[in-house]
């Protein structure tokens, strides 16, 4: 019985903070630069996943959005599920760990640190589609 109680309280206590963030709006300077790297671009199909030797390149937007450069003339964005509380901030740096596979995929956690602090955690969020946006001239997969 102990267990149980335990157990619902820890899901009630998670699924609070999960869904509690609502993401913030864009700032004016999120936005120019969201702009500026998907301007004359088109979205495609969102994937559910990113093979990984497309993940090097990350750009951080703002606390919601994740840009993964692919190349010159791709780029990948992602909405973090709920944001990522202090994404944004300078000094902080986005992590992600690869369990058994090569991908980062929908749902997939990834951990806040703060550089500047000696890499502390201080936050964590999840992915959530991956939208290819690519160039003109480009050939969309």
């Amino acid at each position: 019985m102990r267990s149980f109680v335990a157990l619902a309280l820890t899901a009630s206590t998670l699924s609070g903070c999960a869904y509690n963030a609502a993401p913030q709006p864009r700032s004016p300077l999120a936005a120019q630069e969201l702009d500026r790297y998907l301007a004359g671009r088109v979205a495609g199909r969102p994937q559910a996943c990113l093979p990984s030797y497309r993940s090097q390149d990350m750009i951080v937007v703002d606390e919601n959005t994740v840009l993964f450069r692919d190349g010159a003339n791709r780029y990948w964005r992602t909405e973090m599920v709920g944001g990522c509380n202090g994404l944004g901030t300078p000094g902080r740096a986005l992590v992600t760990k690869s369990f058994g596979t090569a991908q980062l995929c929908r749902g997939d956690i990834a951990q806040v640190i703060d550089t500047a602090a000696g890499g502390f955690f201080v936050g964590g969020c999840s992915f959530g589609d991956f939208v290819p946006y690519t160039g003109p001239g480009i050939r969309r997969r």
